[in-house]
């Protein structure tokens, strides 16, 4: 039921895999998902809207515009509304960049996740810190606290999540499992510590969401007071999340044994956990819907 599911909200989904170097699009076709492939450097976190796709690699953030007059061409008769076409990119290195985001002013947004920090493009330098966590002293490639995640709430970017309160080369390795962080970045205080490597927090809907990955859940939070309300469980290490209407898109990761991401909940059970999209809904927490990628 995943394609009913992405025609009646009337959304297709981007997926980025980094090991396999693709972003995926995924869209309704008949009774069937049509997948489309474009390769890049492992392509990591993404923002799009009607008229913007970019996305972060490895050593490069690209830049697309949605060009219709050129969707309406590509077949007849006509079945494509949109065609992003590459506008433009910033090569910025081997940051580990992860989430990005657009704020009100358009402006990129990103995790820059070597140097712990929040930072947009710059034309000189490789990018331009706008913000970093108070107990990081400065600025040095040494992923202190593996911040990963973004988001923007009223045009604002607002909440960040790391996987550990460190100011120590890869300190954040130290307490896997319950190190974790939810941060409000313009109060500059923790919302929310003892999570199990969270990412990707969401704004949708007048409330904040964050993924603990290591126990594979969807949690809400309350940004006051820290209030963790759990939400669905998926089975498998979640990454990457995007809402339609009442429907909550979640990406869904393999762990090797060699990953650094173990010594977690999600590692102990010894179930199997899967790799794709899961579709949750937001009012009951039930899958409604799943692609798993082989």
């Amino acid at each position: 039921n995943f394609p009913d599911l992405l025609r009646r909200l009337q959304g297709c989904l981007l997926v980025s895999t980094y090991q396999a170097g693709k972003l995926v699009i995924l869209r309704p076709d008949g009774a069937t998902i049509n997948t489309h492939f474009r390769s890049f450097n492992r392509p990591m976190g993404m923002v799009a809207d009607r008229n913007h796709l970019v996305l972060g690699a490895r050593m490069e953030i690209a830049r697309f515009r949605n060009v219709p007059a050129v969707a309406s061409k590509l077949q007849d008769p006509p079945r494509h509304d949109a065609e992003y076409i590459a506008r433009g990119g910033d090569i910025n290195g081997a940051i580990d960049i992860h989430e990005l985001a657009l704020d009100a002013q358009g402006d990129v947004w990103f995790v820059n996740t070597l140097f712990s920090c929040l930072c947009t493009l710059d034309d000189i330098s490789s990018f331009k810190p706008r913000w970093r966590p108070w107990f990081v002293s400065h600025y040095s490639p040494e992923d202190r606290c593996h911040l990963n995640g973004l988001a923007v709430r009223d045009g604002v970017v607002r909440y960040v999540t790391a996987l550990g309160e460190s100011n120590e080369p890869q300190g954040w390795r130290v307490n896997k499992r319950n190190g974790g962080l939810l941060i409000d970045c313009v109060e500059n205080r923790v919302i929310v510590r003892g999570l199990s490597m969270p990412h990707s927090p969401r704004w949708h809907n007048g409330k904040l969401w964050v993924l603990e990955s290591g126990r594979g859940a969807l949690v809400q939070v309350e940004p006051e007071t820290g209030e963790k309300t759990d939400v669905a469980f998926v089975p498998g290490f979640a990454r990457g999340i995007d809402f339609l209407g009442p429907v909550a898109f979640i990406g869904l990761s393999q762990l090797r044994e060699t990953n650094a991401f173990t010594d977690i909940e999600i590692t102990d059970d010894n179930a199997d956990r899967q790799s794709g999209v899961w579709a949750v809904h937001l009012g009951t927490g039930n899958t409604i819907a799943l692609l798993k990628f082989t």
